[in-house]
């Protein structure tokens, strides 16, 4: 046999066979991306616009395109424009129907509107964030007061220092590492051990609470929400506006959101069925 002949090994059909799926989740990866670009600000994208951002030949745009919008993820408006697609609002109505964070909160949220007054939210841990999916809102609510759909940064603010503060040693130490100069600058501690303290002192406490850390006329009062492995998925809480804090028992308030946060995790304990939700996060 000569050696044009010679039969591939094993090993290089393998690697062959990884670089093919590497190929594959890097095309998908970069054909998602797409979607990333549609903001508030920039609602309306050009097709020119879209293939300059994927950083791809115009065909295999062209190509990411024409799937995304036979998936119904964007939507042609004319004239070579883009908005998100309809197929988002269909998938918005399911997760609605059956996230189970969602469900386990039914009630909850209302319950702690009528027991503190204020406004109630939801949020779970989303790719390093903390993203809203569920507020109960008040009569004259704050106008920017978070909302289902908005993201906030892990370091700052009541209802994401209380998952912060719950993430497993190995988590923060990582964070830590990573973001010293940002948790410095958010008041979570000057070195490691002041900052493994103060996580610690939010566990104590069952709760955190944060004045102007996000929005300088905001208030806020949180708790951890576990899933049934009694690993933390997001925090439940309230908000209000400075002006009010006269007039808030502040300690009762406390207690209804850690009664809210027991609740909602004793529901996803429940309802779990074997099947446990993940952090959608790694921290």
């Amino acid at each position: 046999m000569t050696k044009k002949e010679q039969p591939i090994s094993k090993d290089k059909m393998n690697d062959a066979g990884e670089q093919e799926r590497d190929a594959g989740a890097n095309s998908l990866t970069r054909m998602l991306s797409i979607l990333d670009l549609f903001t508030e600000d920039n609602p309306l994208w050009a097709t020119n616009e879209i293939l300059t951002a994927l950083e791809v030949s115009r065909s295999t745009g062209y190509r990411y395109i024409r799937s995304m919008a036979s998936a119904g993820l964007i939507s042609a408006v004319g004239n070579g424009y883009y908005i998100l697609g309809p197929r988002i609002i269909e998938l918005d109505l399911q997760i609605r129907n059956t996230d189970p964070l969602l469900q386990a909160s039914e009630g909850v949220l209302e319950e702690l509107c009528d027991s503190t007054g204020h406004s109630a939210l939801l949020c779970t841990l989303f790719q390093n964030s903390v993203l809203c999916v569920r507020e109960s809102l008040v009569p004259f609510s704050p106008a920017d007061l978070m909302g289902r759909g908005q993201r906030r940064p892990l370091l700052r603010g009541a209802m994401s220092k209380v998952i912060l503060a719950h993430l497993s040693a190995h988590r923060l130490r990582s964070i830590y590492n990573r973001r010293q100069d940002e948790i410095i600058d958010a008041g979570l501690g000057e070195s490691w051990d002041e900052f493994r303290a103060n996580m610690a002192a939010i566990r104590n406490e069952g709760y955190a609470k944060s004045s102007g850390e996000f929005t300088r006329s905001m208030i806020g009062a949180s708790a951890p929400v576990f899933n049934a492995g009694d690993e933390v998925i997001g925090s439940v809480g309230v908000a209000w506006d400075k002006s009010e804090m006269g007039q808030v028992d502040f300690d009762r308030t406390a207690l209804s959101v850690k009664r809210a946060g027991r609740e909602i995790s004793a529901r996803m304990r429940d309802r779990s069925m074997g099947k446990v939700l993940r952090p959608r996060a790694v921290g």
